[in-house]
């Protein structure tokens, strides 16, 4: 039996092993998901990437995306990236459109190992998020102590962002997996702490839902600057600091979240049976 084939790529350390079940269809429970994600007796990821043959003849991939828990969920930029970069190298082209369980998302090269992502639009209503009940998202009522005050973002999955004056001071290791689980969010929520180093720089530190401490999140950095934004606390567009690099971010007068960063491949191999079932 051949044994699928599988890329480990990583966005600024959020790494991910990208399975391509395109031609041999893979039946991926939560168990073999977290088998696979396992860094001691598996390949190790934050999350694992499905690749499926697309629905649309006009895009050129499709996919979708395992947290290293086992769950399944809806947005992850810097995969994309990965996704879009061996898109566009299968085809020789400079843009790619994928299909993702959040919906469309187009991507073009931004250099050799660079892609730049439309995330699309940021959604604010409490049932976008969503929220447990009718809350205003610039200003939840959710605190630990000594975080207070996040507005929620959904950027196709949920975000509650903290602005904090060292994001390096707060133990986010601690307060991360109450937050995440918090009643309020009935699909958990990704977790940020934001630090504004002036106009276009935030220092930006990510729990996120299922996998923990993260490098790196696309999305929860696309989220920490359109709330920076409506709060009035930074400019449409910033270089956003985060634990594995920097993640150019602009919200654009279209209401489009575009996201420009590295990509990475650390190795290629194909997965033993076992880890399959």
């Amino acid at each position: 039996m051949e044994r699928p084939a599988f890329t480990k790529m990583h966005g600024l350390g959020n790494d991910f092993v990208i399975l391509d079940a395109r031609r041999r269809g893979v039946a991926l429970g939560a168990e073999r998901v977290r088998a696979i994600a396992h860094r001691r007796t598996g390949i190790g990821c934050d999350q694992l990437i499905v690749l499926r043959e697309p629905a649309d003849s006009a895009a050129d991939a499709a996919f979708t995306i395992h947290n290293a828990d086992g769950g399944e969920v809806e947005a992850c930029g810097n995969a994309a990236r990965c996704v879009a970069w061996m898109a566009m190298e299968e085809s020789g082209r400079d843009t790619a459109l994928l299909e993702t369980p959040a919906g469309r998302l187009t991507a073009r090269r931004a250099g050799p190992l660079a892609v730049t992502v439309d995330m699309g639009e940021p959604r604010f209503g409490w049932r976008d998020i969503p929220l447990a009940s009718a809350e205003d998202t610039l200003h939840l009522p959710l605190s630990r102590e000594p975080l207070a005050d996040p507005a929620a973002v959904s950027m196709g999955n949920p975000h509650a962002v903290f602005f904090v004056d060292h994001a390096d001071s707060v133990d986010l290791a601690a307060l991360g997996p109450s937050l995440e689980h918090d009643p309020l969010f009935p699909q958990r929520a990704n977790i940020g702490v934001a630090e504004l180093r002036g106009e276009e720089r935030i220092r930006l530190r990510v729990w996120e839902r299922g996998a923990g401490l993260t490098m790196a999140c696309g999305t929860g950095a696309c989220a920490a600057l359109v709330a920076a934004h409506r709060r009035g606390l930074a400019g449409r567009g910033a270089t956003m600091e985060l634990d594995g690099g920097p993640l150019q971010i602009a919200w654009g007068e279209d209401n489009r979240v575009t996201m420009t960063g590295p990509v990475a491949v650390s190795f290629r191999g194909k997965m033993d049976g076992a880890l399959l079932g």
